[in-house]
């Protein structure tokens, strides 16, 4: 069952920045000391013979398990994600530090190769377990509570059944995974390596990117004709990248039968197809009343008669220009984490004093941000690109709040830790509105209360808006590649499509806006991967509504719903709440607080 995961220094340490103080750098080695570390290579070893030792004891057997069998197996292949998963995150960490190093890009793919080879004999385990009647099943769960914990894992294997190859194919599917990874590295790499040229500086793509923030609206006009530019001259490669993994993922989605290129994506998300339709319908038919009112809002405020694509980050004229260092940064959410819970400041303050985030703007460094989750017997680390920008502490309570989920999580174990995609930004999304509300609590003026209302509907419309309307691009971008070859014009053509109905009439759209795609690690990492932000998003602003409505009790609530990590669906995990995802009523609660947030930037101009 091992999939690959997704994505040495002082903790005190790190990149220097006279307006932002010394800023945080990971420490690695409570996975491994070094490359050539000795407990990397035992590892690797024990890795190795350890899968050759579970296909002898278990190929063609399983079927003649009793309980305890059955559960020392599953003990055992949660072992080896274990040994694997800390592999990996320690290869996959060090080169999301420095993309552009040679060595480290060697040693992730050297890392990947010997996993995916030593893991190959473990493909027959989920092929078998599919082919297990649900009688005897359940059966083995009545015979022993504690193997009866792993139904939810086996369940979602399960739900693979009916798309489920032959032993021979899954294997060989399997193998060619490091292909797929490798058209992952080119975009990684490629997007690493892009200069842009602002004003006669030379800067790496987070930093173009964070120019879109600028006060000074030449500075983003530059920057996003800068962005265009570049895009333009490298759009051969994005669309081939681009081509390629649509037309892997549809080669392999018509082998398995899948009836749509989501299929996939809901299957591992345990969320069903309806409530995913409910929930982009719903942000659809809430544009006008969310983003193009809140953008026609903004028009005006900045003084234009039209937006361009570089206003729509802007900072408000009224905004104050000065930046937060780190130490204000981290004061503010740890303050919002704790005035929430004791627990909650306590769970987040090692990510600053051991070394888990890793927080400076670097040449080469992976752009954007994440939370790792790495195994459940180590901890997460996160990675930012802090520039000091409001969004940027948000940004850091978003990560935060995912690696408090993780380390609550963690107790499940390997197999039942891992939190569906729909649920992973619960807590991401809880973080940054607790922090948003502690930052409103402080606001000294209207103004002040302005920007952070204003920030705060911009980042939610980022969060629902603009990621639904991802989805839309990646909807069409699937079906159209089934139809054959794209042209980087008929993938442009296809962006251009959502944008305009997504952002609004305030809008206009700059030569080159066209190639914006070009850029989401998304697109290319995780297919379909970005309606979950707008699932998390809708969820914490219902679940808000709750606290807000009835705090008795909510804390420990909230708490058992992180720490049951994947071993619930999400069904059962809003129910203490009086929550339900799969009403279509319930994604409107959550866009009506979005919504009245706006209401209120409109009554300010009364």
């Amino acid at each position: 069952m091992f999939h690959l995961p997704l994505p040495a220094h002082d903790a005190n340490a790190g990149s220097g920045d006279d307006n932002l103080g010394r800023l945080p750098e990971w420490d690695l080695t409570d996975l491994y000391e070094s490359p050539d570390a000795p407990a990397l290579k035992r590892d690797l070893d024990w890795l190795e013979k350890a899968c050759a030792d579970f296909a002898a004891d278990y190929e063609g057997k399983l079927a003649d398990l009793d309980a305890a069998g059955m559960l020392d197996c599953l003990k055992r292949d949660e072992k080896i994600s274990n040994i694997a998963g800390r592999i990996m995150s320690f290869a996959v960490l060090r080169y999301q530090q420095q993309t552009t190093d040679g060595d480290r890009a060697k040693f992730l793919s050297d890392c990947q190769e010997k996993v995916t080879n030593y893991t190959t004999p473990l493909v027959f385990f989920t092929l078998e377990l599919n082919r297990l009647e649900e009688d005897a099943l359940n059966a083995l769960y009545d015979a022993s509570a504690e193997l009866a914990r792993y139904k939810p894992v086996l369940d979602r294997i399960r739900a693979m059944k009916p798309y489920q190859l032959s032993d021979e194919l899954e294997k060989f599917l399997h193998d060619m995974g490091v292909v797929g990874d490798a058209w992952e590295r080119l975009f990684d790499e490629t997007i690493s390596g892009l200069s842009f040229t602002v004003t006669g500086e030379e800067l790496g793509i987070e930093s173009t990117l964070n120019l879109l923030t600028d006060q000074d609206r030449s500075q983003r006009e530059a920057a996003a004709r800068e962005l265009a530019r570049v895009f333009g001259a490298n759009i051969r490669t994005f669309a081939r990248v681009h081509n390629t993994s649509a037309k892997e993922k549809e080669v392999i989605d018509r082998w398995r039968g899948m009836p749509t290129p989501q299929t996939g994506r809901h299957l591992s998300n345990d969320v069903e197809p309806e409530v995913v339709e409910a929930l982009r319908n719903a942000v659809v038919n809430a544009y006008p009343k969310l983003s193009h009112r809140y953008y026609e809002l903004k028009r005006k405020w900045l003084g234009l008669d039209v937006m361009q694509v570089w206003d729509r980050n802007a900072p408000l004229p009224i905004e104050d220009k000065k930046i937060m260092d780190w130490t204000s940064a981290r004061d503010i959410v740890m303050e919002a984490y704790s005035a929430f819970d004791p627990r909650m400041g306590e769970l987040a303050e090692p990510f600053f004093s051991k070394g888990w985030i890793d927080a400076g703007v670097k040449p080469g460094k992976a752009p954007g941000a994440f939370a790792h989750p790495t195994v459940t017997d180590v901890h997460p680390y996160v990675m930012l690109n802090y520039l000091g920008k409001p969004r940027d502490v948000m940004t850091l309570a978003h990560e935060l709040g995912h690696g408090v989920h993780q380390v609550l999580a963690a107790g499940q174990g390997e197999l039942l830790a891992n939190t569906p995609l729909t649920l992973a930004e619960t807590a991401s999304v809880f973080g940054e509105m607790l922090t948003f509300r502690k930052m409103l609590e402080k606001a000294a003026t209207d103004t002040e209360r302005k920007v952070l209302l204003a920030g705060k509907v911009e980042d939610m419309i980022n969060t629902v808006v603009r990621q639904i309307a991802f989805y839309d691009f990646e909807c069409k971008l699937h079906d159209a590649r089934r139809g054959g070859e794209l042209t980087p014009n008929d993938i442009n053509a296809l962006w251009m499509s959502v944008q305009a109905e997504s952002l609004g009439p305030a809008f206009e759209f700059m030569d080159g806006y066209e190639t914006f795609w070009a850029y989401i690690p998304h697109f290319v990492h995780s297919p379909f991967y970005v309606y979950a932000y707008a699932f998390g998003d809708g969820l914490v602003n219902a679940l808000y509504a709750v606290y807000e409505e009835s705090p008795e009790g909510f804390e420990d609530k909230y708490f058992d719903m992180l720490k049951a990590g994947g071993s619930k669906h999400h069904k059962a995990l809003l129910e203490p709440f009086g929550l339900d995802a799969s009403d279509p009523a319930f994604w409107d609660k959550g866009l009506s607080m979005i919504s009245r947030l706006i209401d209120e930037l409109e009554a300010m101009e009364d």
